[in-house]
């Protein structure tokens, strides 16, 4: 029994693109030769790959698992060009790291920049997404490091926290609250909290405040990401406990105001993440040297 690449490499295309028809586009083949590589391919593993009986192609139990299988080899490959041209140095080569909304809107851009600035021959990307999103393609080999809130606990992940950051509750500069000084949470009871998506770290240690001031019930709406949620309150729709590094600018500006709580709300961990198995580049070695020697989050909330 023996596996044939470029066979492999044309059953994934059926299986990403759901079809002999758009794989056989994709890959400027005919169809014909298409379904012929795939035919090969089941009879030198003897097993059914591709489910054809119904209207719309998709792989059988055993094609499922020679997928995930097949990503991880063309994954590898990948990692072992990359490596290859990159041995010699940092001259040339690209950098993808991954972050979580906060992380990879605040945090993120100056790191890269202070980075490119040391390796101008490196183009760097950033994929930024809620949590559920980044540590879904990191899994999936897409990212190689990513930078999260929060503190992951998938087995197949190497989690070394880095930074700390604290959540505050900010309204906007019109609202009762505003240069009232220091209250409890049960003065809050009567504000509409605007909380992050479902699936967001931020959402998480959003709830878990609430429920250590027993604000759980309190009137609450949904708002995606963290600009959004800003303008929200900005418009005086409702407040919210946001990420102090979110409203570095906002604050100074006077459009919100930091309303301080006591006890405050707990901090949460910053975490570089990346997967177990993987081997990294050159280059995501040197911006995780970076990462490690910032100490503190290069902007802070002013005082007061």
């Amino acid at each position: 029994m023996e596996l044939n690449l470029h066979r492999l490499w044309i059953f994934m295309q059926v299986v990403e693109h759901q079809g002999f028809s758009a794989a056989a586009q994709k890959l400027y083949m005919s169809q014909p030769s298409v379904s012929n590589q795939v035919r090969r391919l089941e009879q030198s593993l003897r097993v059914t790959l591709i489910d054809r009986s119904g209207a719309r192609t998709r792989p059988t139990a055993e094609g499922e698992v020679l997928a995930e299988y097949g990503k991880r080899v063309f994954l590898l490959a990948e990692e072992a060009v990359s490596a290859v041209q990159q041995v010699s140095g940092l001259a040339s080569g690209r950098l993808l790291v991954g972050g979580s909304t906060t992380v990879g809107t605040y945090l993120l851009p100056p790191l890269l920049a202070r980075y490119q600035q040391d390796h101008p021959g490196i183009v760097c990307d950033l994929f930024v997404g809620n949590n559920e999103a980044v540590l879904e393609r990191l899994l999936g080999g897409g990212i190689g490091i990513a930078v999260v809130a929060g503190t992951p606990t998938a087995n197949q992940l190497v989690v070394e926290t880095v930074l700390d950051e604290r959540l505050v509750v900010v309204a906007s500069s019109s609202h009762p609250l505003s240069g009232a000084g220091e209250v409890g949470p049960q003065e809050l009871r009567e504000c509409r909290f605007l909380l992050r998506e479902p699936g967001s770290q931020t959402r998480e240690l959003q709830e878990q405040v609430l429920g250590d001031w027993e604000l759980t019930d309190v009137p609450h709406g949904d708002v995606w990401g963290p600009e959004a949620v800003k303008q929200c309150v900005a418009a005086g729709l409702g407040i919210t406990l946001i990420s102090e590094h979110a409203v570095v600018d906002d604050v100074r500006s006077g459009a919100l105001t930091v309303v301080p709580v006591s006890p405050a709300p707990r901090s949460r961990p910053v975490n570089l993440v990346r997967r177990r198995d993987r081997l990294l580049s050159p280059a995501e070695r040197a911006f995780m040297k970076v990462l490690r020697e910032i100490g503190s989050w290069p902007r802070e909330l002013p005082p007061g």
